[in-house]
């Protein structure tokens, strides 16, 4: 070989590696680990609460449409039924919106809908947010399934075909199996997690990312194909990973913190955004990571211009840097279809702390738990440990619920929110314990996590003497070990919770913990160390033990 045609060939080989360098930040698609986002914005008629209300919705879709269209960002539109029928969504939306972006439902139920199925409206207005008037849990099995053709049927009647996508706060199973079944929706979507917010709970549920739900509860993740309605549903609003979990504690209702752009502290501050960002696009992820953007139109353009002409241009520059995927819901729902046949495991990791406090977070979720881990002012815990059981059947399920709230959950085994009362906060902590059986809290600092391959995730942290400790989340169980102890079972874990906390279990056994929550049993088990009865007080609740260095908390139902 000629020295030209050599130093040509290292000149090409090194302009490849340097292309390949700076597309591979963020990891999106080369190692097929894509961080999604979708676009959604959802569309109200009225609104009772907003004065002059149709010409502002109106106006607010309007501008939604000019600003996704001046960057060429695919985006979904989900209409209500009073929106649908009204031809100034209609041609708005036909005509102004640019090809590659989506029309679907919003399954929030109105009036004219109520009425078109044949049911009396039982609201003030025509639509108000009353759990039981406007969301599906509020009718019967029947009264669902007239509302879903009622629908389709307008739907396809405007727009040639029937949506793919169909969103909601919640949209119970028997709905959304209708519609898979029948019309051949293709994705959905729900609200993030939350307590009391506008009167609707749901809590301990696949945290972010997506889920293929239960037949018998749309908001547990289902451990079967024969169980599962294979639709997946995404988690809607970008919670603030640390933030979001406590905030509100010690109040009826949880505050928000979210990619939503109409919150100074968080969607319309660019600060917050870009540190939300910056978790999708760098965190470890293990098979993707999600976040939902947008707004409804109840908020009006003028609260949320700000935020959203500032989250605009910064998706579109980190969709050409190759750090974001910005695609419809649809597509979304179409690809995670096609890749997986049962839920993934997923996480969300943030390990910079927008507020300059040191803080530091690991959501992990699989189909059968979700695990999350905080390290805070100098303190480490598990916050947050809830089991997923696809038998687990929703009360709404086969009769429709009462009241202006609806409640979803999942089976609780750590719970720092509810089990917390205001400093005293609940969680699963590392001890040492002493000759007498008294516990020693242990720190676990500098944490590293690394992934191992699509489904397991590696955290691992030294306490105050210098011992390293490891925490191994797989699909199925967590794994504990200290590598620097060997055989040394001096520390343990133990479970903290306030005084009067409302806990499940029923009996602590060697191998188990049995539970009984909202008249469902279940238990979780211990493959490698033991369980035992913590001896200081109702405060400690339980203590895992390691056998040879080593605790397996089984977390498959």
């Amino acid at each position: 070989m000629t020295k030209t045609r050599t130093l040509l060939l290292i000149l090409i080989l090194t302009a490849v590696a340097g292309t390949a360098c700076a597309s591979g930040k963020g990891r999106t698609s080369a190692d097929g680990q894509p961080r999604i986002v979708n676009i959604i914005n959802f569309i109200r008629q009225t609104d009772y609460r907003v004065e002059d209300a149709d010409r502002k919705l109106y106006e607010t879709v309007c501008r939604q449409v000019e600003l996704v269209n001046r960057y060429n960002l695919p985006a979904t539109f989900l209409l209500e039924y009073d929106a649908l029928i009204n031809p100034l969504y209609q041609d708005l939306l036909k005509t102004k919106l640019k090809e590659g972006s989506e029309i679907g439902a919003w399954w929030e139920l109105t009036q004219p809908q109520i009425e078109a199925a044949g049911i009396k409206w039982r609201g003030e207005y025509s639509w108000v947010s009353h759990a039981n008037i406007a969301f599906s849990t509020g009718y019967t099995k029947a009264e669902r399934e007239r509302l879903v053709d009622v629908y389709m049927q307008k739907f396809k009647e405007i727009f040639g075909t029937y949506p793919k996508s169909v969103g909601s706060w919640f949209i119970d199973a028997h709905t959304l199996a209708y519609m898979y079944d029948k019309y051949g929706i293709e994705a959905s979507c729900n609200c993030k997690d939350q307590i009391g917010t506008d009167g609707y709970t749901l809590w301990g549920g696949y945290w972010n990312q997506a889920y293929y739900p239960s037949h018998l509860n749309a908001y547990m993740p289902a451990q079967t194909t024969e169980g599962q309605i294979p639709v997946p549903i995404f988690r809607m609003l970008g919670s603030d990973p640390i933030y979001q979990y406590d905030d509100g504690l010690g109040n009826e209702r949880q505050g928000v913190i979210s990619l939503e752009p109409v919150y100074p502290h968080a969607g319309m501050n660019r600060k917050w955004v870009d540190y939300f960002f910056d978790a999708l696009t760098e965190g470890p992820c293990l098979a993707f990571g999600y976040a939902q953007a947008g707004q409804e139109n109840s908020f009006t353009w003028d609260n949320m211009r700000v935020g959203l002409e500032m989250q605009m241009p910064l998706i579109d520059s980190l969709r050409r840097a190759g750090r974001l995927r910005v695609e419809t819901l649809g597509e979304s729902g179409r690809w995670f279809r096609k890749r997986f046949k049962l839920t993934p495991a997923t996480s969300v990791t943030t390990v910079s702390d927008v507020r300059g406090e040191g803080n530091k977070t690991v959501w992990y979720n699989s189909r059968n738990y979700r695990a999350n881990l905080l390290w805070k002012k100098g303190r480490f815990r598990f916050r947050d440990i809830h089991i997923f059981d696809e038998r687990f059947k929703s009360e709404y399920l086969d009769k429709p619920g009462t009241g202006n709230q609806f409640l979803f959950y999942t089976l609780p085994f750590v719970d720092g929110f509810i089990w917390s009362k205001g400093d005293d906060r609940a969680g699963l902590m590392f001890v040492k314990v002493d000759n007498d059986g008294r516990a020693e809290e242990l720190r676990l600092d500098n944490p590293t996590v690394k992934e191992h391959g699509r489904s397991v995730l590696e955290v691992s942290g030294t306490d105050q003497y210098g011992h390293t400790y490891r925490i191994t989340l797989r699909d199925d169980c967590i794994e504990v070990s200290s590598p620097d102890a060997g055989n040394d079972d001096t520390w343990a874990l133990q479970l903290h919770a306030a005084p009067e906390a409302p806990l499940p279990f029923t009996t602590i056994n060697e191998k188990s913990a049995e539970a009984v929550f909202r008249s469902y049993a279940y238990s979780v088990g211990c493959s490698k160390g033991r369980f035992e009865k913590a001896d200081d007080g109702e405060s400690h609740v339980l203590r895992i033990c390691p056998d040879k260095g080593r605790i397996v908390i089984d977390c498959a139902q």
